[in-house]
């Protein structure tokens, strides 16, 4: 059931979201040099790797780190990579991993290949067995600012909660953060 709501809100969101989508497209182009889209390698279901789309926020050369790894992040943003992050547009290619299923609305948020720590704790607490999200409750509870251990708790809630009306909520509560633009690492 989850699977075919994802398709059902990928496909409505697309028509709306063409514009963002070109729009966003066309400022990463004109506002830095290098593609528009950055392809990140994360870890999805069962610790499997697959490519995740979003629109290029950092220069070209920019270690493939968590942002809070890097050491002076704001010099590492193109012109318009600051405003994509606040207003989560960055996010929107994504769209397509829902579509071809490496990904849901709500889960776990991917780990970068490299986060080794968090893989290991999602294992452990049998995160590892759920479908990635574009949201989750990690997300609305703390996003880039929470310590990994608090990061796989909420994870193992989520995962102990998982529900279409859970996810529901998740997503209202979303759409509330990204509109006050709330726990976002610039």
């Amino acid at each position: 059931m989850k699977r075919t709501l994802d398709i059902v809100f990928v496909c409505i969101l697309l028509i709306p979201s063409s514009l963002f989508l070109a729009v966003a497209a066309l400022a990463v182009k004109i506002s830095s040099r290098g593609p528009v889209l950055y392809w990140s390698s994360r870890v999805g279901r069962q610790n499997m790797l697959f490519s995740m789309p979003k629109f290029r926020t950092m220069h070209i050369g920019t270690p493939a780190v968590a942002t809070h790894l890097l050491r002076d992040p704001e010099r590492h943003l193109t012109p318009i990579g600051s405003f994509l992050r606040k207003s989560s547009l960055d996010e929107l290619p994504q769209l397509w991993c829902i579509l071809v299923g490496d990904m849901s609305f709500v889960g776990p948020r991917p780990a970068l290949f490299n986060q080794v720590d968090l893989i290991a704790l999602r294992t452990a607490a049998g995160v590892h067995a759920l479908v990635p999200g574009l949201t989750g409750w990690a997300q609305i509870n703390g996003r880039d600012e929470l310590p990994i251990p608090k990061k796989v708790e909420l994870d193992v809630e989520y995962l102990q909660r998982k529900s279409v009306s859970f996810d529901i909520k998740i997503l209202l509560l979303t759409f509330l953060k990204v509109i006050r633009s709330d726990n976002v690492a610039h």
